[in-house]
């Protein structure tokens, strides 16, 4: 787990934020807790308050964030977080790296993480009650069914009876689906191989599996390594004008209904995040690929994985995020991941995204 500092406090202002959250001797930990804001003292000899750290009219507090090693799902964390926006704010942010967001609300329910960044899948698990959705991130453009076309695939059809990597409950898979459907093929006319996204990659690429159902950067990789044998059979703009692919932020019910304040200003830093997001992208890739261990040039190439301008738009327009979210559903149903329609109001803290862009015009 990568833990970031406090970007460079002043000594002066380290002390007065260990002074707020109680801290004695010589050691800072900034343990969880409420997260309520605090109004400023006034103080008739102290300094002007441009002198002041960034959030230190909130009560400090570190949250602990979880998500996965591409733009769509990095971008706007990493913004906020190299930009200071987080400190305005009062958050701490740790951050621990996973392949799939099924995989981090599993880490949250351990107890291992407080929020997750997930991709399109995984939302499917928030329907049926297992986390809240409290900030809307992209839509998604990043999934792909891709295939060798030395292994006799031409168009989906001829996926039957072929060999595809999976990696269950992610938006890739539903991409394989509606594939599958535009083909006249089920899940049942294939063999499917479950793998992480990595596994994958150097599958496919090794001749082991004929497809994958697959997400950036790793097509990046595929692309350049099977070079006149890659195929795509399908990606998340084929199917925009049906279905919505969002990606979001989410933390479990218990830790929304302990945690408002906290969630408001997180998701008020990242709609600055967004911003900065869209507005310098390919910045931004350079500095995910120096977190992340990944080429600069993959990451650079990756840059039209998300509708960045799109998120931006968004701020402050919660019909317009909650009707995301319903035409998602309808994925949902459609592919059989949920029995029944469920008000997006259920899983959706609309108020939070409302007191989040709120807060974001009094800070941007």
């Amino acid at each position: 787990m990568k833990k970031l500092d406090m970007n460079q406090l002043t000594r002066r202002s380290f002390l007065k934020v260990a002074g707020a959250a109680g801290v004695v001797g010589s050691g800072l930990v900034l343990a969880g807790c409420d997260g309520g804001t605090k109004e400023p003292e006034a103080d008739s000899t102290s300094d002007d308050a441009s002198e002041e750290p960034a959030g230190s009219e909130y009560e400090p507090v570190t949250v602990h964030v979880a998500f996965m090693p591409n733009l769509g799902s990095a971008a706007t964390l990493f913004s906020a977080i190299d930009q200071g926006y987080f400190d305005e704010v009062g958050i701490t942010v740790e951050t621990e790296q996973f392949q799939a967001g099924p995989a981090e609300i599993t880490a949250m329910q351990s107890g291992s993480v407080d929020i997750s960044q997930i991709g399109h899948g995984a939302h499917s698990l928030c329907i049926q009650g297992q986390a809240k959705i409290f900030a809307f991130d992209q839509l998604s453009q990043a999934d792909c069914v891709v295939a060798n076309k030395s292994h006799g695939i031409e168009t989906g059809a001829d996926l039957a009876g072929k060999t595809v990597g999976v990696a269950s409950g992610t938006s890739s898979e539903i991409i394989l689906q509606y594939v599958l459907k535009d083909a006249g093929l089920t899940t049942d006319d294939i063999n499917t191989v479950e793998m992480d996204v990595s596994g994958m990659t150097t599958a496919l690429i090794s001749g082991q599996i004929d497809a994958a159902a697959t997400w950036s950067p790793n097509t990046v990789t595929l692309e350049e390594q099977l070079g006149d044998d890659y195929l795509v059979l399908g990606t998340n703009t084929d199917y925009s004008d049906e279905v919505a692919f969002p990606g979001s932020y989410v933390c479990l019910p218990e830790y929304a209904e302990e945690n408002h304040d906290v969630l408001v200003r997180f998701g008020a830093a990242l709609d600055k995040g967004k911003v900065y997001r869209n507005e310098h992208i390919d910045d931004v890739a350079k500095l995910l690929a120096s977190e992340l261990g990944v080429p600069e040039d993959t990451l650079l190439q990756s840059t039209g994985e998300g509708d960045w301008a799109g998120a931006v738009d968004a701020i402050g327009n919660v019909d317009v995020i909650t009707g995301y979210y319903e035409a998602q559903q309808k994925v949902f149903l459609d592919g059989g991941q949920i029995e029944a329609e469920v008000p997006v109001e259920d899983y959706v803290l609309v108020d939070v995204i409302t007191e989040s862009d709120e807060l974001y015009e009094t800070i941007k």
